[in-house]
């Protein structure tokens, strides 16, 4: 197993495993987000990266974060916002190095916190999560405009 930043070459895998996420999520978005999405990660103004968890060479995990300034401390948090793995690929523990990776990289860096969010249905996940912390007990809300 190799966990790495995405590169510029990585964007025909990337894009399938970001397909069967929006598929297991149950997602539809329209190819121009999933176009910004990709630009986003592969521009380092946009501040939001990609590290790819990688088996015998093929790409079959992404971590996509985002570090940003918080109003709860003074060093920056980071957001993991999207974990995925791919089916052929879970039970190896790709999850759970992907989510060791960013701690590495937020400790390094001196992040305060790295967060997540998952459905409360999302079980498997969960348990994976809970195994690093338990849940803060907060709802997202989402508005859209």
């Amino acid at each position: 197993m190799l966990i790495r930043d995405a590169e510029p070459g990585d964007h025909a895998d990337w894009l399938v495993l970001w397909l069967g996420y929006l598929d297991f999520l149950g997602e539809r978005l329209a190819p121009e987000v999933t176009a910004n999405v990709w630009q986003g990660i592969m521009e380092p103004a946009r501040r939001f990266r990609a590290r790819l968890a990688l088996v015998g060479g093929r790409v079959c995990g992404f971590a996509i974060h985002h570090p940003h300034v918080s109003t709860w401390s003074i060093q920056p948090d980071c957001y993991l916002e999207d974990l995925f793995v791919a089916e052929s690929a879970r039970g190896l523990g790709l999850g759970r190095a992907l989510i060791e990776d960013l701690v590495a990289i937020a400790r390094a860096n001196g992040w305060e916190r790295l967060y997540w969010m998952t459905g409360q249905d999302n079980h498997r996940a969960r348990r994976l999560y809970e195994s690093f912390t338990a849940s803060d007990g907060n709802l997202r809300y989402r508005f859209r405009l």
